[in-house]
């Protein structure tokens, strides 16, 4: 009789989230990372990895999902969204673990402390108490080596998830996400997902990776995509170029402190523009929404929003342009 792989998945949330936002937004797949179809994938991945060809020997005894975030009264009307993200965690049997963000007088925003030593501890002690066979990262930062180098101690397996990216944002820098080239030699079992997604677009096994419908949770008024579904959750959007802001940090204009009433004239894959008839029209990034999901809008809707004069295009076309910050809906 062969033996059960016991297998446990630590998820570095904000990468995920990075990740997730990235196929919704910027590639051609416009369409989120499914957890369910990435779990699926890791039991099939790892029962080819251990020529098992079984994926009922290959269970997922343990699931845990790591990240920053903001008190409820920041978060404000996003607080039923984070709850609603909680329950779908918790009908995939994944366990939440948060932080508080913290203030960074540096620049101005709120940012995670701690998660990556969170995480790593965590996944120490549970592979010792629950002694998985392989333990799956999703993750890419090097500073998970040292885990990765204990948990061989142990004798446990590590299987690595990760992507590699890039793509130009909303101010036209170009955003990177790379995942540590220390950390995947360390692992026994590195996946570079972007590659497989490549390479393997028409598999079923790639295609479960997306969500590609509207599927409703426990509520039949709430709808996954609406909250964000499969990402790494709905993350209060505090300030550009904080948290959820540029792979790549750079300086941007301070932002004009009184708040702006417009409307919506128009929205594209991931951005979109704001009537502002002093200034002939504000552009906003998708990243910069306070209480919706992009996918709900459209034109003619009523937003409050700050405002400021984007550097780049104002250099490039030879006249002062602007953009949104602080998106907000107004019911």
């Amino acid at each position: 009789m062969k033996e059960l792989i016991r297998i446990g998945i630590f998820y570095d949330g904000y990468y995920f989230y990075k990740v997730s936002n990235y196929y919704k937004y910027e590639h051609e797949k416009k369409a989120r990372i499914s957890i369910n179809g990435l779990h699926n994938f890791i039991r099939h991945e790892i029962a080819k990895e251990t020529e098992l060809n079984d994926i009922r020997l290959c269970q997922i005894i343990d699931a845990h999902y790591f990240k920053g975030r903001s008190s409820a009264k920041e978060l404000g009307d996003k607080v039923q969204s984070e709850r609603i993200f909680e329950d779908i965690l918790m009908h995939e049997n994944i366990v939440t673990h948060y932080l508080p963000l913290r203030y960074n007088n540096g620049n101005n925003s709120m940012q995670e402390k701690g998660i990556d030593v969170w995480l790593a501890l965590e996944a120490y002690e549970l592979a010792i108490y629950k002694k998985f066979d392989i333990l799956v990262l999703v993750a890419g930062d090097g500073d998970y080596v040292p885990l990765v180098r204990k948990l061989n101690t142990l004798g446990t397996q590590v299987m690595l998830i990760s992507w590699d990216f890039s793509y130009n944002n909303e101010n036209g820098v170009t955003a990177e996400t790379r995942t540590s080239r220390q950390l995947l030699e360390e692992v026994l079992y590195p996946v570079s997902m972007h590659e497989r997604i490549e390479k393997h677009p028409d598999s079923d096994i790639i295609r479960d990776l997306f969500v590609t419908e509207r599927p409703y949770i426990a509520q039949p008024s709430l709808l996954m995509e609406d909250i964000g579904s499969m990402i790494g959750g709905p993350v209060p959007l505090l300030m550009e170029g904080g948290i959820l802001g540029s792979a790549i940090e750079s300086k941007t204009p301070a932002a004009e402190t009184a708040e702006r009433e417009s409307i919506i004239i128009s929205v594209k894959d991931g951005f979109g523009f704001i009537k502002d008839e002093n200034v002939n029209n504000v552009f906003f990034h998708y990243s910069t929404l306070t209480n919706r999901d992009f996918d709900e809008l459209a034109p003619g809707m009523k937003v409050k929003y700050l405002r400021e004069e984007d550097e780049e295009r104002s250099k490039r076309d030879e006249s002062p342009r602007y953009r949104a910050t602080r998106v907000t809906v107004m019911d």
